[in-house]
């Protein structure tokens, strides 16, 4: 691998380098959850480029991890993205921002470059939710925007808590928490990322800013009913809990499609015990909703859980629901986004759908994100893409705002 990514061709060193890391022989694509095996190997990659480079590599409070060029102060200029994955995910989400980072650092210098602020690159933990079940953790734990406690105390799907995680991982749980000291350095914060959507596809453009998230979170709702045998149990005789879960399935379909801009969807259904001829004593569903502001968020919300409240009565089977994370409607700050597209010549300004770090920063510094084509309009999945020339057009955007920002 080459010392320094200041060609096109380095984007492929840079990928070629993380391509066996983490790749899921079962799911296809990439498994690469905060603290785990995976994760940390990529974690020592970036710190091994980031020294490379001569930045100074810090890890906070909550794992996230900064490379620093200059001094370490406020009114910091900072971007990056993260490194881990959702289960079975693409290449270019997360990655694509840390690589594009190291990338832009390498430009700005070999012209010369000397920054008047501080840049930093930081790659936050556990920003997929894949292990925790918490998305942007390391953001919303920086921030304060997460009770540390209650984020000490999260379990992944083996029993681990972050706690335990962090600390197998040479951190101290105790510790976990807002960060003042870290936010405080922060005076603009840049994301790069692959678009996950087809806007830039439809706009024909391979570079664009983002102007909004939406509102979006996640609900666990454990049906529980009784577990009992598959053929000895007659049908009249049952509280099977899979029913009343299948039923929110379908209401999620059925009331999202009803709500002008909303997404809901359920990626994850756990039964227990999961045997093939069990009737399960409880089943777990995890429903993802999102839609262009709160009221019609939570509206959707109640309303699949009003249908799958009746399911579950219907069948005699009992129904928690627990909120797991919430983000409102982000707007980014229209003042950098425009200073950035100006930058930039004018790229288009598109919402997104997908939550990320920079969303979660927008509340407490002004921030704003750089989208990268993606082709496929794909993402969460293998098939996610972007080419080579649409990487350097990125990569090049991001180095002249950079440039801007501290100079």
């Amino acid at each position: 691998m080459k010392d320094a990514f200041r060609t096109p061709d380095a984007w492929k060193d840079a990928f070629q380098a993380l391509s066996e890391v983490g790749v899921d022989r079962r799911r296809g694509g990439y498994s690469r959850h905060g603290f785990d095996r995976a994760e940390l190997e990529l974690r020592a990659w970036f710190t091994e480029e980031a020294l490379r480079r001569g930045l100074a590599v810090r890890t906070d409070r909550n794992g996230n991890l900064w490379a620093w060029w200059g001094e370490p102060g406020p009114d910091a200029v900072v971007t990056g993205s993260h490194l881990d994955s959702v289960p079975g995910g693409g290449a270019f989400d997360g990655p694509l921002g840390v690589i594009a980072a190291l990338v832009a650092v390498d430009m700005l210098r070999a012209k010369g470059f000397a920054p008047a602020k501080p840049i930093a690159i930081v790659v936050f933990a556990e920003e997929e939710g894949g292990r925790f079940g918490v998305p942007c953790l390391g953001s919303r734990l920086l921030t304060g925007s997460i009770d540390a406690d209650a984020a000490r105390r999260l379990t992944d799907p083996d029993g681990v808590t972050l706690a335990e995680a962090v600390t197998a991982a040479g951190l101290d749980p105790a510790r976990l928490g807002r960060d003042d000291e870290a936010l405080a350095a922060v005076g603009r914060f840049v994301e790069l990322h692959v678009e996950q959507g087809r806007g830039l596809v439809d706009l024909d453009a391979s570079v664009g800013v983002a102007s909004s998230i939406l509102a979006h979170g996640r609900w666990r709702f454990r049906f529980s009913g009784e577990g009992n045998h598959a053929g000895a149990t007659p049908l009249g005789d049952r509280r099977d809990p899979m029913l009343p879960a299948s039923a929110l399935v379908l209401a999620t379909r059925r009331v999202a499609s009803a709500v002008d801009g909303a997404r809901a969807t359920v990626g994850r259904l756990v039964p227990n015990p999961g045997g093939t001829n069990v009737i399960s004593s409880t089943v777990d569903v995890w429903l993802d909703a999102r839609a262009p502001d709160d009221a019609r968020t939570r509206a959707v919300v109640e309303e699949i859980t009003a249908a799958a409240r009746s399911a579950a009565a219907g069948e005699g089977c009992e129904l928690t629901v627990a909120e797991e994370s919430y983000g409102d409607t982000v707007h980014f700050d229209t003042g950098l986004r425009d200073e950035v597209s100006g930058v930039l010549g004018g790229v288009p300004a598109l919402p997104t759908g997908a939550g990320h770090d920079a969303g979660i920063l927008a509340a407490h510094v002004p921030t704003a994100m750089l989208f990268v084509r993606n082709p496929t309009g794909v993402s969460h999945a293998p098939a996610e893409h972007a080419e080579l020339a649409d990487c350097v057009a990125g990569v090049e955007a991001l180095a002249a705002v950079l440039e801007r920002l501290a100079g």
